[in-house]
């Protein structure tokens, strides 16, 4: 599975119950079985804390007030790249084109 597609499964997960708080949602969505492998490791840290500030966010372009959680995610991701499946790798290198 795509980056994209844990992260919308993991979202979803969170979002069940509409009485819930941003914050509960959030936390639900983070205890997602779909997204454990992305948590647990040396980026696990950066990766919740990117994660979780997305979810959360309340500008109008949704995340991106949340550049500092994301650099710090990418650079621990450069860091650790052996840290993360090829399918999650290769949607990283795709943002990575996007952006020149």
């Amino acid at each position: 599975p795509s980056l994209d597609s844990l992260i919308s499964e993991a979202a979803a997960y969170g979002s069940q119950d509409s009485a819930d708080s941003v914050e509960a949602k959030a936390q639900k969505a983070l205890e997602c079985p779909c997204i454990s492998q992305l948590r647990s490791g040396p980026c696990g840290t950066p990766f919740s804390d990117a994660f979780l500030c997305f979810l959360k966010s309340t500008a109008e372009e949704k995340g991106s007030d949340c550049v500092r959680p994301f650099v710090a995610l990418q650079n621990c991701i450069k860091a650790n790249p052996g840290a993360f499946s090829s399918d999650v790798m290769d949607d990283v290198d795709e943002a990575k084109r996007g952006e020149k």
